[in-house]
């Protein structure tokens, strides 16, 4: 190991010993010589299992290191440093770099926004988000035997191979599929999840076949009100198996897709292969992956992750750290207006008089971004950017502005959009229990030196 991975490495033995680590959980310490090895051995070892948040004696001490449970990003870039072996193998199969990794069971990833950059996010800088495994078909990639079954409030119950759904008439989008806790990391105080920053959502061309046309094809009865989507991951623990759904006129809409190609390939395992739903402007839970069976409902879905707290938002705001009875709360849909700057990353360095180009994406769920504004002085003053067009409707939109500095000093740059109904981005974010719908101005700190 380099000089520096030493310091860290004794540092953390340090940490977790002084935090509550049992003398097993430390012997791994002493068994390794580099964080590769590390991450080997924990694969192996119930002990140091504990090290990544898994055993009760640790998790406190791991999650003051890394950030609630976060690994540094030099380690996660490395699919070798994943403990878990299904974590291992679908981050390789699809060459994720760069990731940020929250947890292994399930695997759950975020994108550095400096990595957020193209106009359609490649595969291997697309984030990640599982609430159970990922299916033993995908894994396998065999795609023998599948089909997929819409039932319930229609007249004709039918079923699609993947072979027919390929032969119909198809269509490719580029649609945002993002987290609704991402921005997580920003509530004060922290709700409970995974604490995502800002990259959770990514911007892929998807292909498939939209969900209005299976749903003609089987005949709404007048009763349909609801969708119920389940798919056939294995489920971890005794709980039933994760189903959310929409309403029937956004499961009509015509960029809402049962898709089987990402980026123009099979969609790889961790991404739903063979077949997953892309409901784009609504939490990503929303889009289910390994999708194989639809079930339309007469009444609101009740399934696991859309009852309670989870997925769902209060129907008014409510005081930090509060927590409104579950009558008050209704499921979350629609993202708001939200911005990320993709360029300079934070922490950059730059000279007084240098100019400095400023990047981004913008979207804003069901409506449309207007207008995108930079600030450089902590929101006193606004300069409004040059905003693309959207390639279709949902789909981002990149922005960009230059800046420059007259005098040394530490700076932020925040950015701050604004849709086509005036609603912009909070400097301060609204509370909920669960934390979703984190839209916050985005805010990048950099450093100006002396010429």
């Amino acid at each position: 190991m380099k000089k520096t991975d030493h310091q860290t490495w004794d540092w953390l033995r340090g940490y977790t010993r002084d935090h509550g680590a049992s003398p097993q959980d430390l012997d791994i310490f002493d068994e390794v010589s580099s964080r590769r090895q590390f991450f080997g051995k924990v694969g192996k070892s119930g002990a140091a299992l504990a090290l990544l948040g898994f055993g009760a004696g640790t998790e406190a001490a791991l999650q003051g290191l890394f950030g609630r449970g976060m690994i540094p990003m030099a380690w996660a870039s490395d699919a070798e440093g994943v403990a878990d072996e299904q974590a291992k193998q679908v981050l390789g199969e699809a060459s994720k770099e760069g990731l940020i990794v929250h947890n292994e069971r399930p695997l759950n990833a975020e994108t550095p926004p400096h990595l957020m950059g193209d106009a359609v996010t490649p595969i291997k800088r697309h984030f990640i988000r599982n609430n159970d495994l990922v299916s033993e078909r995908a894994l396998r990639k065999n795609p023998q035997g599948y089909k997929l079954e819409i039932e319930g409030e229609v007249n004709n119950p039918v079923s699609f191979t993947l072979d027919e759904l390929q032969a119909m008439n198809t269509v490719t989008y580029r649609l945002p599929i993002e987290c609704g806790g991402n921005g997580r990391a920003y509530f004060d105080p922290a709700p409970r999840g995974n604490q995502w920053k800002n990259g959770a959502i990514g911007n892929s061309e998807w292909t498939g076949v939209p969900l209005r046309e299976l749903l003609n094809a089987a005949g709404l009865k007048d009763t349909a009100v609801y969708t119920a989507h389940y798919g056939e991951e294995p489920i971890l623990g005794d709980r039933p198996p994760f189903s959310r759904g929409i309403p029937i006129d956004k499961a009509m809409e015509e960029h809402t897709l049962v898709a089987f190609k990402m980026n123009g390939e099979d969609i790889p395992a961790v991404h739903g292969y063979p077949v997953r739903l892309v409901v784009p402007g609504w939490y990503g839970s929303t889009s289910h992956k390994w999708l194989n069976r639809i079930v339309v409902r007469d009444r609101e879905h009740d399934g696991r992750g859309m009852t309670g707290y989870s997925y769902r938002v209060p129907k008014y705001p409510v005081a930090p750290g509060a927590r409104p009875p579950e009558e008050d709360m209704v499921v979350g849909g629609p993202w708001r207006i939200k911005s990320v700057i993709t360029g300079p990353a934070a922490d950059s360095e730059f000279r007084v008089g240098q100019t400095i180009k400023v990047t981004g994406q913008a979207w804003a769920g069901e409506d449309v971004v207007e207008e995108m504004w930079v600030s450089t002085d902590f929101g006193l003053n606004w300069k409004k950017a040059k905003l693309g067009r959207p390639h279709n409707k949902y789909s981002w939109q990149q922005w960009e502005t230059d800046v420059k500095f007259d005098g040394r000093g530490y700076y932020e740059i925040w950015a701050r959009g604004v849709d086509n109904k005036g609603n912009t981005q909070p400097i301060a974010q609204p509370w909920n229990p669960r934390g979703y719908d984190g839209n916050l101005v985005h805010r990048i700190p950099i450093m100006v030196e002396p010429a």
